[in-house]
């Protein structure tokens, strides 16, 4: 019953954060909800899952996401007859993590039948593989997130990044550019300078792509760095952090970590303490 964790640098629009499935699912507890976007899906037996107060089942085959710091409680429904629970789950994270809630028409809460179980559970077992394997192809793990949140948009067909010509001949150069000099005073007209085009088209792929403005995506990236650092230098305050990111000011680095995240870089920092 294998649980992995990225243990790479993040420098994907969307990618899983972990994943794991034929798990024996303990209880689990969580009055702040979890971090990022999650997946749990039942394999066998029957989980009970909390939400706000409100109860529901989760049959074999049937799974829920639940947005980031929803609070939540789940454990084996079937505790009378001894049977075991078993599951399958991811956690999404990315550069583009904030934007995940556009793409899912901001719903905190989406449940999957059967019929999308298969398939997801297909991404799933397809993704653990990739973890498997080292070095970890994070370009085709990126893809497989792709797919899986497309699982939870109605109507619109999941195609690869990597075969859109656009995304390729304008999306990726600024994407690579963002992921090296995002610390620096890096704007959006700059950045279509550079692949030869006006801002407000760059944007428009953007938002084709990966549901969000150029701008959106920068400051993404810069909160997801933020992010990081907030982790991994617990003492650093947050003006430096601020500056590290590209940020000239500490207070409006604050109000968009706010903004993005719905909590303040401390309490953030708080939250996940370790």
């Amino acid at each position: 019953m294998p649980i992995y964790f990225r243990n790479t640098p993040l420098h994907e629009p969307f990618t899983f954060d972990s994943a794991g499935n034929h798990w024996l699912q303990e209880p689990v507890f969580r009055p702040d909800g979890h971090i990022h976007y999650h997946y749990l899906q039942t394999e066998t037996g029957v989980g009970k899952i909390e939400i706000n107060g409100k109860s529901c089942l989760l049959e074999k085959g049937e799974g829920i996401l639940l947005a980031p710091y929803v609070s939540h409680s789940y454990q084996n429904a079937d505790t009378r007859n001894e049977k075991e629970w078993f599951t399958s789950f991811v956690t999404v994270t990315g550069c583009m993590e904030s934007s995940i809630g556009t793409i899912l028409g901001n719903r905190q809460i989406l449940f999957t039948d059967r019929e999308q179980g298969t398939e997801i559970a297909r991404i799933i077992a397809d993704s653990v593989r990739l973890f498997e394997h080292s070095p970890i192809d994070a370009r085709q793990l990126s893809v497989h997130c792709y797919h899986f949140l497309m699982c939870f948009v109605d109507g619109v067909a999941a195609a690869a990044l990597t075969d859109e010509p656009l995304y390729q001949r304008y999306v990726a150069p600024v994407i690579k550019e963002i992921e090296t000099s995002y610390a620096s005073r890096l704007t959006v007209r700059e950045l279509s300078r550079q692949v030869f085009v006006t801002p407000q088209y760059l944007s428009r792929l953007f938002c084709r792509f990966l549901g969000c403005s150029t701008y959106e995506y920068l400051t993404g990236y810069r909160i997801s760095k933020a992010k990081e650092i907030l982790l991994a230098s617990p003492h650093l305050d947050i003006q430096m952090i601020a500056g590290q990111v590209g940020f000239e000011d500490a207070s409006h680095f604050i109000a968009m970590f706010k903004k993005m995240t719905g909590i303040t870089p401390l309490a953030f920092r708080v939250m996940n303490r370790r």
